[in-house]
């Protein structure tokens, strides 16, 4: 028997929708690259929205078409997200810090039809005109006033398509499972894949975020989401921060210690979210100018795992709590997160720090289980480590234009070594393709990272496993030092010797200048493996 209720979508154009009923002046404060702080309400914004889907609708953009965006996080791009999805077309977030062939390559597999650009990116655009033979127009994100005097390619201003467009549009009904969104991954190995959400899987996920369990968004939440809105939507923050009615705080393209640090204390941020290279570089600039963070602000740490010099400082100098995040491209992403609770007033500063560093737990409509090699589930001890698999409403099931099926017996095969205690929290050991064989036995690169970060020397740390003609392979460890601070191998493994296990010690410790990321901020290893194969033979 079938229940009685109705049958109403799940439409990403429902969120704009209600928010401009229910929020009307709740803001939007967005740094332009024009330079000048912007604030409108979420009724300025679904106005600005339902002129684009009138513009769009008149350049022929159809149900499916993918609509490319290179963009900053901004209130022009929000108007992108839902003016794009709501008329049945899809929003394609190009990563900027793609290599050009890369970005290349999405927008010619993806075959978009349009490229909505920040001025930033004209010179990336310039480079590849020509070759982008599916894009019939570009816009860049600006008005005339501001447009570049010359480029390679013809353009229209973003302002100029919104003239003289009704503030109103009657937005279209159609399924659920539609796709909104196309995100590719990071590519660091091959092309880049697609990942392509439904307005279902968005919705959810945008809804489970608001939970208390999740980020804890209300109309109280001042947002910053410094995870950028041209991969993975921000952690869906453009989609939650409506349906909650909180302010949105979107820094732009100045991402610098200074700039953030404005935002957070003029605009009231009490939740910030970004990768942990933010956070560092922002604790570094408040250091300098011996200031310090409002307490009652939350640092959510994705994208890479939280480093426990990390959570020391924000909690010792700033009062603050780190809470960890996780999840990837393919789940949307966030799929788990460590908030504060009660039990934690009673826990010792070690077992806070042990579900601080962790990957938190699953939030609700997310599963988490292990593997062995063998697709046998492993005991949730905290200990025996396996294949992190994960399933959920908003887990991809396949790669876009991809015939294959992804998933492992109804489960998504994450790609990380990972293990689960007895109350459901996530440790990430390594990336499969990462972690230190040594012996037969592995090592957890990640947790030698983060205890080389807690040296008061170390600015950033890499361990890349290194050939080896006895153990297969060792680890050796790449540091870049904080400045005018030099490289002591004997302390700084004396003080890794104090965190882990004396045959994780790497046989060396090299120093560098920088460190390569991908185009998600993570440490890019692969070169870093070519560069030093030879280093203990």
């Amino acid at each position: 028997m079938l229940g009685n209720m109705m049958q109403q979508p799940l439409l990403i154009s429902s969120i704009i929708r209600q928010a401009a009923t229910l929020a009307p002046n709740a803001q939007i404060v967005s740094r332009r690259i024009e330079g000048d702080i912007h604030r409108y309400t979420f009724a300025d914004c679904y106005q600005r929205s339902c002129r684009l889907a009138h513009a769009l609708r008149e350049l022929g953009i159809e149900s499916g078409d993918r609509i490319g965006t290179l963009a900053w996080n901004g209130y022009r791009h929000v108007e992108l997200y839902y003016a794009i999805s709501g008329i049945g077309a899809i929003v394609h977030t190009v990563n900027p810090r793609l290599f050009a062939q890369q970005i290349e390559y999405i927008v010619n597999h993806a075959e978009d039809n349009v490229l909505f650009v920040d001025l930033t990116f004209v010179p990336l655009l310039n480079e590849l005109a020509g070759k982008l033979p599916s894009v019939k127009l570009i816009v860049l994100l600006c008005d005339e006033d501001h447009a570049p005097a010359q480029t390679n390619f013809n353009f229209v201003c973003y302002e100029s398509l919104l003239e003289d467009r009704s503030e109103a549009f009657d937005w279209p009904e159609f399924d659920e499972n539609n796709a909104a969104c196309l995100c590719y991954t990071s590519g660091t190995t091959g092309n880049p894949k697609g990942v392509l959400y439904s307005h279902r899987s968005t919705v959810i996920h945008a809804l489970a975020s608001c939970t208390p369990n999740a980020l804890n968004l209300s109309r109280n939440s001042v947002v910053l989401p410094v995870v950028p809105m041209y991969h993975v939507s921000a952690w869906g923050l453009p989609y939650s921060g409506l349906i909650a009615g909180c302010k949105l705080v979107l820094p732009g393209a100045q991402l610098d210690g200074a700039s953030l640090f404005e935002l957070i204390e003029k605009e009231n941020v009490n939740l910030a979210l970004g990768v942990p290279t933010v956070w560092l570089t922002l604790l570094e600039y408040l250091d300098k100018i011996g200031r310090k963070l409002p307490s009652e602000i939350i640092v959510a740490v994705g994208g890479a795992a939280a480093p426990l010099a990390l959570a020391e400082a924000l909690r010792e100098k700033h009062g603050v709590y780190l809470m960890p995040l996780w999840g990837m491209t393919e789940t949307s992403p966030l799929a788990t997160f460590g908030g504060r609770t009660p039990e934690m007033e009673q826990m010792t500063i070690e077992q806070r720090n042990r579900i601080q560093t962790s990957a938190g737990r699953a939030i609700y409509g997310i599963e988490l289980e292990i593997f062995d090699d063998d697709d046998n589930p492993l005991p949730h001890d905290g200990r025996e480590s396996g294949q992190l698999r994960v399933r959920g409403s908003w887990v991809m099931q396949r790669y876009f234009r991809a015939d294959d099926d992804a998933t492992i017996n109804g489960w998504f095969d994450t790609g990380d070594v990972a293990t689960l205690d007895s109350e459901g929290y996530l440790r990430i050991v390594d990336r499969k393709k990462d972690v230190v064989k040594s012996g037969g036995e592995w090592i957890s690169s990640i947790a030698l990272e983060n205890a080389a970060l807690s040296h008061d020397s170390v600015r950033e740390a890499c361990v890349i496993g290194v050939p080896h003609k006895k153990w297969d392979e060792r680890p050796l460890l790449l540091v870049v030092l904080v400045e005018n601070h030099a490289l002591d191998k004997k302390s700084i493994t004396a003080h890794l010797a104090e965190r882990v296990a004396k045959w994780w010690l790497p046989d060396d410790i090299v120093a560098v200048d920088e460190l390569p990321h991908t185009a998600t901020g993570k440490l890019h290893k692969v070169p870093l493996r070519e560069k030093y194969r030879g280093h203990y033979q």
